[in-house]
């Protein structure tokens, strides 16, 4: 049967570490969850490693947490149980996503949840020299809802975003934390046929976000088969931490049998070393640790790496996405994941720079560029962020698109078989005995294949700043765009099943 899904990019993968150096953080990070262990603040998952074979202690820093140090051995034999492959499902069947470990195929995404929105207006301006001249001009503004709704219409009509995060925190006045995770859910399945992955809010939320899902795709087995939804839990508080909330969270969504990331987000210099070593191996460990915890609970969860290294400021302590050693950091987690043949959530594409623009795209393609040779299976962040990841701006998303067809272009496989250069030595042949000595009419040929990179679509002129006008152009005209929301029948039921959606956003 063939494949039914999104192609993604099979990369031949960038190796930053060798495999003895692999082993080395592997070992590393082994020593670490023996001594000097995680500390545990939630009594089921403590006892759940007691009951294993840990060393668990009460902690002396305060009640309430353990100290459990972890064996090498349980840590293995949790990886034999982990699975290798997990699929994301979709509203489209044509959208889903196969993760497998052992294949190193690559899924661009957005992500965050963003406080903020950059709108972008263009206004004029008089020049003393060149008279008068629109510029784009940008101001900030509380993300809502309604931003949420038109940010997953956008990501349905871009064509290299390959699954959504929600990119947006909505901080509408009428939306309490008991009824976010609904509308949250809802304003993305509603407006766009791709996977949607989120984080919960409030575990009490789960089964309604899931009976939510289980509506959609018709049914619980239905859901199970496809997964239109997944979840994150960032599991890990640096360093070497289990967090109460999320591992409630992580334990309660295992057990409904959903696909949920492992995300730790340890900041090099703070809260982990800030060298690469150091930083790899606690990540590593801290990974490890909930990988574990979750075979322990349910053998076979379907459980994703999810590694979210950042770097310090020192002048500030802010996230620093833009510097090399956050390239360097994900690249060798990407390498950890495939090690242990887990499905792999990797992290890029984010800028330090408050506003599109020249360093915006600079640090943006450089990670796309890097992360995605070493071979992640979901690299998110990827759409849109600005400012670390405080801020969304739905024009740098379209840029982000463009620049990210790019990459994928870059990656295509050389076509190199006895076909492709039979037909090439007979075109220089041909091309030799012709006066002019030119390949245009075999180049034509590829041109129109659509196979071919032509012209930046938002090329500028003269004029300064015309590329952001033509993409300020482009962007109302994909939120112009309509989209397959859902059934009418799938929607009344939704609404009359589960309350707290807004009905502003049926």
């Amino acid at each position: 049967m063939d494949f039914i899904g999104r192609a993604g990019i099979k990369v031949n993968p960038y190796l930053r570490l060798w495999e003895k150096e692999i082993k080395v953080i592997h070992n590393a990070s082994m020593e670490l969850l023996s001594n000097p262990g995680v500390e545990v603040s939630h009594e089921e998952a403590a006892d759940i490693f007691d009951k294993a074979g840990a060393t668990v202690t009460k902690s002396q820093r305060g009640r309430g947490t353990w100290v459990v140090k972890i064996p090498e051995k349980m840590v293995l034999e949790a990886l034999e149980t982990a699975p290798t492959q997990v699929t994301l499902g979709a509203r489209n069947p044509e959208n889903r996503l196969v993760l497998d470990g052992e294949t190193p195929r690559v899924y661009f995404g957005s992500g965050s949840e963003t406080n903020n929105i950059l709108d972008t207006k263009l206004e004029e301006f008089t020049s003393k020299s060149q008279g008068q001249m629109t510029f784009p001009v940008y101001k900030k503004r509380r993300g809502m809802v309604a931003d949420l709704c038109a940010a997953a219409r956008l990501g349905e009509h871009l064509e290299h975003l390959d699954f959504f995060i929600r990119p947006v925190n909505i901080q509408d006045e009428d939306i309490a934390e008991d009824t976010k995770d609904v509308n949250k859910f809802y304003a993305c399945l509603n407006n766009m046929t791709k996977h949607v992955m989120a984080g919960l809010t409030d575990i009490n939320q789960l089964d309604t976000v899931i009976r939510m899902g289980e509506i959609i795709t018709g049914g619980a087995e239905e859901l199970r088969e496809n997964p239109v939804m997944s979840f994150i839990t960032c599991v890990n508080k640096s360093p070497l931490q289990l967090e109460h909330d999320s591992t409630e969270k992580m334990l309660a969504i295992i057990k409904k049998g959903m696909p949920v990331v492992l995300s730790s987000s340890p900041q090099g210099g703070s809260s982990a070393p800030i060298d690469e070593v150091g930083m790899v191996a606690q990540i590593n460990a801290e990974i490890l640790a909930a990988v574990t915890l979750s075979q322990l609970a349910h053998k076979g969860a379907k459980v994703i790496y999810g590694s979210v290294p950042v770097r310090a400021r020192m002048d500030n302590l802010h996230d620093m996405y833009g510097a090399p050693e956050f390239n360097q950091y994900n690249i060798d987690c990407v390498q950890m994941a495939r090690y242990y043949r887990l499905p792999c959530y990797s992290t890029g594409g984010v800028a330090d720079a408050k506003v599109p623009g020249i360093q915006a795209t600079a640090e943006k393609v450089f990670s796309h560029l890097y992360i995605c040779l070493a071979g992640p299976h979901l690299l998110h962040y990827a759409f849109g962020l600005l400012e670390e990841t405080q801020t969304f701006s739905f024009e740098q998303a379209v840029l982000d698109n463009q620049h990210i067809g790019m990459v994928k272009t870059l990656m295509q496989p050389p076509e190199i078989n006895e076909k492709t250069v039979s037909y090439a030595l007979d075109v220089v042949g041909k091309v030799m005995d012709t006066p002019h000595r030119l390949f245009a009419r075999y180049a034509r040929k590829r041109i129109h294949s659509g196979q071919l990179f032509l012209a930046y679509p938002f090329e500028g002129g003269e004029i300064q700043d015309e590329t952001m006008h033509n993409v300020k152009a482009e962007t109302e005209r994909i939120l112009a765009e309509p989209v397959e929301h859902l059934p009418s029948e799938v929607k009344n039921r939704i609404f009359s099943e589960i309350p707290g959606i807004l009905e502003r956003i049926k």
